[in-house]
């Protein structure tokens, strides 16, 4: 599958939440190799049978790709996934602050996850952050920052 269709599975037009689904994650997804993929995701039985999410939003701020997971997790209770990451991978050459390329790798596999899923209009949001984005640590000039932002709106 290519960026622009693991986008739309994350991002469907038929559904209000889609236009907060961020683009800045999927853009270097054509770029990931085979050697990119060493894991799968492992979506975590979560039981909370017991509780009333029905005006709920529900933020996941976990780092790396277990926010994925969780996300796709919460799709039991009507959540849909909504990737709010806004980082990108770094230069050739450069080391990175926050490694946005796993998010990518967890995108393409989440999509495999969704691709057969019904998403109605009714669900509610589960936004997916990475805790990570928030390491602003420079040592030398070759680190780069792609540490990102997350404000109320």
């Amino acid at each position: 599958m290519l960026a622009k269709d693991i986008y739309k599975i994350w991002a469907p037009n038929d559904t209000k939440w889609s236009m907060w689904v961020r683009p800045v994650p999927f853009l270097h997804i054509d770029n990931l190799t085979s050697k990119d993929f060493v894991n799968n995701l492992t979506i975590p039985n979560i039981d909370f049978d017991d509780v009333n999410f029905s005006n709920t939003v529900i933020i996941i701020d976990l780092p790396d790709i277990l926010s994925i997971e969780m996300g796709l997790a919460f799709m039991k209770y009507d959540y849909m996934p909504i990737p709010s990451y806004n980082g990108t991978i770094e230069q050739i050459g450069a080391i990175p602050t926050t490694n946005n390329s796993s998010i990518s790798v967890g995108l393409v596999l989440g999509a495999k996850e969704l691709k057969n899923k019904k998403i109605g209009n009714d669900v509610k949001p589960a936004f997916l952050l990475d805790s990570n984005r928030v390491n602003r640590y420079k040592m030398n000039e070759s680190i780069f920052d792609n540490s990102w932002d997350v404000y109320g709106q």
